[in-house]
């Protein structure tokens, strides 16, 4: 757990107030990764129930889990959610079967991002994952009928996205930003913060929400940033906050306007609204 800066917090509006507080007190709640690197995934901080949780972003949430077992790169796990966000934009999400579309979007997401998995593994960490404590699954007609799944869901959920499988992914553009931000912090300083491991993490968690299909790249990268420095209060700097006209992220991103900076942080935080709603039940 990291400790939030709260004394030095420095906010300079009611909205901005808002979501910082809400950040801290849930960041207080929830284990986010301790590691920058896109070689480690955010681990889960409890493990979930699958068969009684109702909330929609649960088969999100279920692919992050099954892609850290398999020991999938983040960004074919980020890629997963992203073609599982897309096909039930397009379908109506009673009509399937949403963990048996999340496993086929696992397996076909390592073939896109060249990190294969045996279908057998996921099969098998996909029914551990949702019957806990399970042993693996012996070659029987339950096997061979996720077996036969996953192969069809996989050409359909293909198909359902006129097989366009380009997919654009913010992490790119937010190295490039840190690599601008540590040059202008000076390397010492920008190490010995907490902030690009917290925007890591918020950028990989916020793929648990379809919400992330609603912005461009380099939005949701700054943006992630963004909510980073104003959760630990780290002002940017030769940058006035106070001053509407000179702020840091339009120089990453000079079309993003003010009320989606606002608005993708707040759907970022919304994201931990439901790990809240679960460790209450």
């Amino acid at each position: 757990m990291w400790p939030v800066a709260c004394c030095f917090l420095a906010v300079h509006s009611n909205q901005s107030s808002g979501i910082v507080c809400q950040a801290m007190m849930q960041m207080n709640n929830i284990s986010l990764t301790d590691s920058m690197t896109w070689e480690h995934v955010p681990r889960c901080p409890t493990l979930v129930n699958y068969k009684y949780q109702t909330q929609k972003e649960m088969p999100a949430r279920f692919i992050f889990e099954c892609a850290q077992k398999l020991n999938m790169k983040p960004l074919t796990s980020a890629t997963a959610a992203i073609l599982y966000h897309r096909f039930f934009r397009e379908l109506d999400d009673t009509e399937y079967d949403p963990y048996m579309i999340a496993c086929s979007c696992l397996y076909l997401a390592g073939k896109i991002k060249d990190d294969k998995v045996r279908k057998r593994d996921v099969i098998n960490v996909a029914h551990n994952t949702i019957n806990r404590g399970a042993p693996p699954l012996e070659p029987c007609d339950e096997y061979w009928s996720m077996w036969d799944t996953i192969v069809q869901a996989e050409l359909f959920i293909a198909r359902m996205l006129k097989f366009d499988m380009t997919i654009v992914h913010p992490h790119k553009y937010m190295l490039h930003f840190m690599k601008s931000l540590q040059d202008l912090f000076g390397a010492k300083e920008w190490h010995s913060m907490p902030v690009a491991k917290a925007a890591a993490a918020f950028l990989q968690d916020f793929h648990h929400s379809s919400k992330i299909l609603d912005y461009k790249p380099a939005h949701t990268a700054v943006c992630c940033l963004a909510l980073a420095f104003q959760v630990y209060g780290v002002p940017v700097p030769l940058m006035d906050e106070t001053d509407e006209t000179t702020n840091w992220y339009n120089v990453f991103c000079p079309e993003l306007s003010r009320e989606t900076y606002w608005e993708i942080m707040e759907h970022i935080m919304d994201v931990y609204n439901i790990e809240t709603i679960m460790n209450e039940n």
